[in-house]
């Protein structure tokens, strides 16, 4: 755990009032973070480098994203598009620590029962309309009205907020949602608990305002770039459905002044060999590093081939509802399938990258977690394996009747290579049968989300740094629980970790629930890896979840 992880956990759970910005014991409003006033001259107002004339930072991505609506996304590639067209009450900086955003300071009650944001004046939209706790009020409420049909509602349910999951079960009105403007720049919002890791939780993009005239006049045609009025760092100026997203800097932006890139170009390319060679060609600043090429990249491009822990994990999912196989019911070839997995062979042989094995569901390197003592982890992959043919043996499955699956995974070519080798390690070592379905990413989404599948590939990147962002996923009710599994006793430990002094207790048995129950398969923990030209500055490696910001970055000279 980084340092600066420890000091944010500890404000967040000891202080009463926490100044954004500031130390908790500092009464001083809190301002933003030191930036340069002016982008004027032709060196970088700080550092003093030459900037390049271009300020165009174009990137690659694999898939088209969900939706730029923040109350509607639900992947990675549609936050990083929401953290440049908006901007929630908090943002973070290049370590991750929590810094002004809309709101320049907030406070909570002794029991962290009731947070107040207290909103900047100089916040616009890209129209010109101020922002107000209004629209905070407004996108909420919206987020958790079951005519939206958010993806994320579960998102605001585990948020605590008084009458949440009433309103998103239909047993209550939108109207009762627990968050109010006490007046245009001060946001109240009531918690049914305490939740000292709150404060984390809006910076997300569930959570970032929208424009209440915007959507009411366009419905779901706002978010078109002729229709969008936005408050982050940059507008939209382009969007080609599976091809690219153009973004400009947005003149109504309170800090404007202090942005130094220009323009944002997001280029679609479906297959990572072919991104590579166009970031080779200087077509790209950000690319892709396909599976098994970051130790050729790293000795050919040195720096430029980036390896660094991410607050992800990559796992796949059993379907265990009434529409998956009978064969899944069965822990012992849930369990078979997991302890005759050798994670070595993905992550040394085909990602290559510093990848961690998993053999829990939340990663290593979350902040304030302990990694429990789960028994198949301290096997070896013989003993695994041994351990793996008996229990499937006991469940009926061997020659003359093996067991047969399909995998479901989304198109990519390092996906393939891993549920590749998964289907050979498991034909070599148990005679299964596994074959493999791909599909493009919303199609994915939804067959998996309906459950259409037998065993699906997942990853989950966390909203916030704490062991909870994981675990929520698997409640019994979690929108993101697509394999459906029902554990009652781990319902009960997340709800009691949320007021405990010491949560790590709870989700070190729940970790244990999921090794002896093991309704998926941890695979790895990821490590970020691209490739950035030389010339692009500020990019927050340090930031575990990778949550970046063009408005931070700048080209320099070459």
């Amino acid at each position: 755990m980084k340092p600066f992880q420890k000091t944010l956990a500890a404000a967040l759970v000891s202080s009463a009032i926490f100044m954004v910005g500031c130390s908790s014991d500092d009464d001083a409003a809190a301002t933003s973070a030191a930036a340069p006033e002016t982008k004027s001259g032709p060196t970088h107002p700080v550092t003093g480098e030459t900037l390049a004339a271009d300020q165009t930072f174009t990137y690659w991505a694999l898939d088209e994203h969900s939706s730029l609506d923040p109350q509607i996304m639900e992947d990675t590639a549609g936050s990083d598009h929401a953290r440049q067209l908006f901007e929630g009450l908090l943002s973070q900086d290049a370590d991750g620590n929590l810094v002004p955003g809309v709101a320049e300071t907030f406070t909570a009650n002794a029991d962290k029962t009731v947070y107040t944001f207290n909103l900047r004046k100089d916040a616009k939209w890209s129209n010109g309309d101020p922002v107000t706790a209004n629209d905070f009020v407004y996108a909420w409420k919206r987020a958790v009205n079951p005519e939206t049909a958010s993806p994320y509602s579960w998102y605001m349910e585990i948020m605590n907020i008084v009458n949440g999951a009433e309103i998103i079960a239909g047993e209550a009105e939108v109207d009762s949602l627990g968050v109010k403007a006490v007046d245009d720049y001060t946001l109240e919002v009531t918690l049914t608990e305490s939740l000292p890791y709150f404060p984390m939780m809006v910076n997300h993009s569930t959570v970032f305002p929208v424009h209440p005239a915007t959507v009411e006049k366009f419905g779901a045609e706002w978010t078109k770039p002729e229709n969008m009025v936005s408050n982050g760092a940059y507008k939209l100026t382009q969007h080609v459905v599976n091809e690219r997203v153009e973004m400009v800097r947005n003149d109504q932006y309170w800090n404007n002044d202090a942005t130094i890139i220009e323009k944002i170009v997001t280029i679609v390319v479906p297959d990572e060999n072919q991104g590579l060679i166009r970031w080779k060609a200087g077509e790209f600043d950000r690319g892709p590093v396909p599976s098994g090429q970051f130790k050729s990249l790293k000795e050919e491009f040195g720096e430029q081939a980036v390896s660094a822990p991410r607050l992800c994990n990559y796992y796949y999912t059993f379907n265990v509802s009434d529409s998956g196989p009978e064969a899944f019911k069965d822990v012992r070839v849930r369990k078979a399938l997991s302890y005759a997995l050798d994670r070595s062979v993905i992550t040394e042989n085909i990602l290559q990258a510093g990848q961690e094995n998993a053999y829990t569901f939340t990663p290593s390197k979350t902040a304030g977690f302990t990694m429990p003592n789960v028994a198949y982890a301290n096997m070896t992959q013989e003993e695994r394996v041994a351990e793996a043919k008996k229990l499937l043996a006991e469940a009926g499955y061997g020659e003359g009747n093996p067991l047969k699956f399909s995998i479901l995974y989304n198109t990519s070519e390092g996906h393939k290579q891993i549920a590749t080798a998964m289907s050979q390690m498991w034909k070599s070592s148990l005679g299964v049968e596994a074959t493999l379905n791909n599909m493009e990413w919303k199609t994915f989404l939804t067959e998996r989300g309906e459950q259409n599948f037998e065993l699906a590939r997942g990853a989950w990147c966390g909203d916030y740094n704490e062991a909870s962002t994981f675990l929520d996923l698997l409640r019994s009710q979690s929108g993101y629980n697509d394999g459906k599994y029902v554990n009652t006793e781990v319902d009960r430990l997340m709800d009691e970790a949320k007021t405990s002094a010491d949560p790590n207790v709870q989700y070190t048995a729940i970790e244990q629930i999921l090794a002896d129950e093991m309704p998926v398969i941890p695979v790895y923990f990821y490590t970020t890896n691209f490739m950035l030209h030389d010339d692009v500055k500020g990019w927050p490696y340090n930031n575990i979840e990778q949550n970046w910001y063009a408005r931070d970055l700048y080209k320099v000279a070459k």
